[in-house]
Parts: C-alpha cells; structure tokens; sequence
C-alpha cells in the first residue's frame, strides 16, 4: 500500500511552493544562516544581499548550498562516483527507476543528491546519502529521502506523460508570453536542483491528492516503461479535480535592472484563465526580476508579483 500520508504531502506542498524559485523547508532545514541570510542592506536589491545574486540566465544550479554542509559537500566531491552509483542503485532498487545523477550537494549530515529520471515518465527528484565525518565515509547502505518525495515524482510524471499535449500548449502559451513580454525561465541546468517532480524552466507540477493515482504508482513499481496509452487506461482524469493538482509557474524579466513587468503578469493570468487546452490543475504565477539568488535558488525578492494562493487560477 501507497505510504504518502496527507502530512507528508503537505510537507512536499510547502516544499513545491518554494522550490523552483528556490529550494524550500524540506531541503533548507540543511542551510546554515550565516552563509544563506539575506540582509536588507543599504546596498541590497529589494532585501537581498548583492553578493548571492546573479542573472539567472547564467545560473546552473552549481552554487546552490545547504545549511551546513560545507565539510560534508567536500567529502561528497571526493567520492562523487561512489555517491552516484549509490544513488543510482537506490533507485534502481526501490522504484524500479533509471537516473542520471545532476547536483551533489552537501548536507549537515551528509549528501542531497539531485537526480533525473531517465526516458518516461519523466521527473526530477533527490535522495540523501549520510556520510560518517569522522571517517570520511559515504554510508552507500543507508540511502533515504524524504516521505512521499519520490512517490510524488513518479505520480508527477506519469501525469505528465499522459497530457503531454495538454502540457505542451502550457509550455507554448508561456514562451509566446515571454517573447511578446521579454520575459525567461531557469536555465536547463539549473532545473534539476528543484527536484520538483514533474517541471521545466518555467513551471513544476506537485500531485497534491494521490488517491488517483495509488494504482498507477503500484503498477509503476512492477513496471515503469509502460506507454503513455497504458497509463492513461490507468488514471481515472475526469475524477481528478483541479485542487488535487498545483502548477506553479515561475518567470523572470530577461533583461538586467528592470522591475517585473505588471502587464506582462496580468497578460499571462489572463492567457491562463482563457485558454481551455492545458492540464487542469490549480495554477499559481510569480514573476521576478532578472536576479536569482544562487544559494538558495530562489527569484522570490520584494518586488516580486505573486498571484497569492486563494487567487489561484482553478483550470477544470
């Protein structure tokens, strides 16, 4: 039976919330303050410290950091081929799922490993690798992650492949949107570092209510290379309701030292709320300034515009 409890869906909610903007509580709770605080300093942007800030057109994810994770992202980099076969067998063994590994990154107790899954269903994901410090040594038998994170995934992305078309005309609206608007995403690079289950640059999608979707992640782990034609037999999508699905939408102005646009923001809330040809879903927008903080992955400033939770759009 499918151990996702509510509780842990709201943890990974929360983490969804924050986390393509910038790694949120789950895997934050590893940051130390004193290397990620941003101060609202005389010479800040919009409260954030300059010197952790960077065109998110050049960022890759590469200078992403956990709380204290300075000792053990140093032994994680010396022993980066055993922590990947590690993380690879993880997954190979529990969820029947083939990963390239993308960013190592260390934690306070060991290393958050981001990975990708490999061909369909297609989703990002992490696992965590403890590492003895004293010794110096990668605990390849004690790999976890965290409740319902890489169930969720899987859900993610089987939802994805079976409205692949539907979220193909959501990805076309977007870039249509950022052309007119000069507006950008994440670079392709920097994507994995989310681990937000089923995403591109410009939006991630979290299964909020998975009772639809329990027989599909059993089948899943007796089979993950099924046919977008097999899965949708499987999932019941005119009983999903679009409060059992979030997709949130994070943009960026492309060019440097301009405010986010408010009619660029309104434009696409109303191409949003317009179009009848994209997963049903409840969708939250933000729209940031060109600056990502790179520590922490985040666009989230002062000046940022946010269609605030009760105002989702509620796509039927």
């Amino acid at each position: 039976m499918l151990k996702v409890r509510k509780s842990s869906l709201v943890v990974i909610m929360i983490v969804s919330l924050f986390i393509l903007g910038g790694c949120g509580e789950v895997l934050d709770k590893f940051n130390d303050a004193s290397e990620n605080e941003t101060t609202d300093i005389d010479n800040g942007v919009n409260g954030k410290n300059p010197e952790v800030l960077m065109p998110v057109q050049e960022y890759t994810g590469e200078e992403y950091t956990l709380r204290n994770g300075k000792e053990t992202d140093k032994i994680a980099n010396e022993n980066r081929e055993i922590i990947k076969k590690a993380a690879k067998s993880f997954f190979d063994e529990e969820y029947n799922t083939e990963v390239i590994v993308h960013n190592i990154v260390g934690n306070v107790d060991g290393a958050t490993v981001f990975v990708e899954s490999v061909g369909e269903p297609h989703f990002y994901t992490y696992a965590i690798i403890p590492i003895n410090k004293q010794e110096k040594e990668i605990l390849v038998d004690q790999v976890w992650s965290q409740e319902g994170q890489i169930e969720n995934a899987i859900m993610a992305g089987i939802y994805g492949m079976v409205m692949e078309d539907e979220f193909q005309h959501l990805t076309d609206l977007i870039e249509e949107v950022n052309q007119e608007y000069d507006l950008t995403g994440l670079t392709k690079e920097a994507v994995p570092i989310g681990a937000n289950q089923f995403s591109n640059e410009y939006y991630f999608v979290t299964i909020w209510d998975e009772k639809n979707f329990e027989m599909v992640y059993q089948e899943y782990l007796k089979k993950s290379n099924r046919s977008s034609k097999e899965w949708e037999e499987m999932i019941p999508v005119n009983k999903i309701k679009p409060d059992e699905i979030s997709v949130a939408i994070n943009l960026y102005m492309a060019k440097k030292n301009v405010e986010p646009s408010q009619e660029a923001f309104d434009h696409l809330i109303e191409k949003i709320e317009e179009a009848d040809n994209i997963p049903k879903g409840r969708y939250g927008i933000s729209l940031h300034d060109n600056y990502i903080d790179m520590k922490v992955a985040s666009g989230s400033k002062d000046n940022s515009l946010e269609l605030p939770v009760p105002e989702d759009i509620i796509k039927e």
